[in-house]
């Protein structure tokens, strides 16, 4: 009974070090994939690109990086693969040798698709790894799970203005030793994760309900394909503002593509900090409080970006970011929640097919 109590006691801690650990991870996996919108005027210039065929960049990487992420979160919800990241990272560190050494449209394709293909098997299990160590604050893990991945896409830009755009697409391949960074931490945390899967094994052998208790299957399927809704609305301004801020910035205010993306690292930055605002509050006020405030309260200074000049333009993209993305952990827990059973399936949903489908909203 007092061993029962120790391991139900241990699995109910939030194991920050952990938490930490996946979270500067996915730091490291997001501003490799952040490289790529950021150095579109790189590839524009060097391959003689037309837009429409920036939108299929665009559409190859986010099709690879969404379309498979339900399927690798059905599969580990069934068998846990503890070092499934450190193989993911590996097809990111294959995509960023691919592209630097490309020297067709072709071939930075496949580049983008195998940087792609590491990030969806990254992202379902990795969020279930910081739902495992969450403990009893769900919405903080995410929070600090999504805080790396936020922060890690607004330093992107910033190093490819530092970096790729004064030296070239070949200095691409110096990004690859991120990559190895991430390979060496997420081997040590699939050493934990290991640990956890035995200790579950260990714990009485109920079977988590599939769906949530108190609902019907029916109402729990309608309610998470509302959600899906509203956080594939979301991933589709994010990534069509990503994909083509530089370009709007370049062309209506003659900035040079430096200066671009320095506003593009401060659009990222607000999406960071909202990220990390929204979880802990959703845990305190409740998830669908955070949810309405996000949906309404973007509105306004969304509508006002197209008129402003450049000064407010750097104004309003700071609230337009903080907004947008406040509710992105309370959408995931919120699901994860109505379906207890299928964490990794629920993860790949959320993180790959409406992300993915607001890739290709922001292609067409």
């Amino acid at each position: 009974m007092n061993s029962s109590a120790t391991l139900e006691n241990n699995l109910q801690k939030t194991v920050y070090p952990i938490l930490f650990a996946i979270s500067f991870s996915h730091l490291l996996n997001d501003t490799i994939q952040s490289l790529i919108p950021a150095i579109y005027p790189v590839l524009k210039s060097n391959y003689h690109l037309s837009f429409s065929q920036v939108g299929l960049i665009t559409l190859t990487f986010q099709l690879a990086a969404s379309l498979l992420q339900p399927f690798v979160g059905l599969y580990t919800d069934k068998k846990p693969q503890p070092y499934s990241l450190a193989v993911g990272m590996g097809f990111t560190l294959s995509g960023l040798i691919v592209l630097s050494m490309s020297h067709s449209f072709p071939i930075v394709l496949v580049s983008v698709g195998l940087i792609g293909i590491g990030s969806s098997v990254f992202h379902p299990e990795s969020s279930r790894m910081a739902h495992a160590a969450a403990g009893v604050q769900p919405g903080l893990a995410q929070s600090i799970f999504q805080l790396g991945g936020n922060l890690g896409s607004s330093i992107g830009p910033l190093l490819a203005a530092w970096i790729i755009v004064p030296h070239g697409q070949k200095s691409i391949v110096w990004f690859s030793l991120i990559a190895l960074l991430a390979i060496l931490i997420l081997t040590r945390v699939g050493n934990w994760y290991k640990g956890y899967v035995l200790e579950m094994s260990a714990k009485q052998k109920q079977k988590i309900p599939v769906f949530h208790s108190a609902f019907s299957k029916r109402k729990v399927i309608f309610s998470v394909a509302i959600l899906l809704t509203l956080i594939f609305s979301k991933y589709f301004y994010l990534a069509s503002l990503t994909s083509y801020f530089t370009f709007y910035l370049i062309n209506k205010f003659h900035v040079g593509v430096q200066t671009s993306q320095i506003y593009l690292f401060i659009f990222l930055f607000s999406v960071a900090c909202g990220t990390m605002i929204g979880g802990p509050l959703g845990d305190r006020f409740g998830r669908k409080y955070v949810i309405w405030v996000s949906i309404l309260g973007t509105s306004p200074f969304a509508l006002a970006l197209p008129y402003a000049n450049l000064f407010w333009t750097g104004i309003l993209i700071v609230p337009i970011g903080l907004i947008l993305s406040s509710a992105f952990s309370a959408i995931l827990v919120y699901a994860q929640e109505l379906i207890p059973g299928k964490i990794g399936l629920v993860s790949g949903l959320f993180f790959g097919f409406a992300f993915g489908m607001g890739g290709i909203g922001s292609a067409l």
